[in-house]
């Protein structure tokens, strides 16, 4: 069984980093596709960045330079660091298993998308 438990999240001021974090299990974390995604109030829930299993990385126009996706293969904990922050990315957060699609894939196709934590707030103030 897949689990997903996201961690990290919380109230910070507009500019501020944030990171947060995504415990993995029953997933062979190494060789497949992760990404995080978010839903904002009002929103339908998007795509934010993703890592495949060749490593390529694809992130949503609207984070990009600003957030980046790793993963620790000792710890089988993916991570998303978020840089200037600013008040729209304000959102919960979900980490999720994209199995064998690309980076691109996962953030396109967000109803190929299989395993989703819970999700971790985020709230930016201006």
């Amino acid at each position: 069984q897949v689990r997903l438990v996201e961690s990290g999240g919380g109230s910070v001021q507009a500019g501020g980093p944030l990171r947060l974090s995504c415990a993995v299990s029953g997933y062979t974390f190494s060789k497949y596709c992760m990404g995080w995604f978010r839903q904002a109030p009002g929103k339908e829930r998007e795509g934010v960045v993703a890592i495949d299993g060749g490593g390529r990385t694809s992130s949503a126009d609207s984070v990009k330079g600003r957030f980046s996706i790793s993963r620790d293969y000792a710890k089988n904990t993916l991570y998303l660091q978020m840089n200037s922050l600013k008040p729209e990315d304000t959102a919960v957060y979900y980490c999720a298993t994209c199995g064998g699609l690309t980076a691109t894939q996962a953030l396109d196709f967000i109803g190929r998308v299989g395993a989703w934590g819970q999700g971790t707030q985020v709230t930016v103030s201006s």
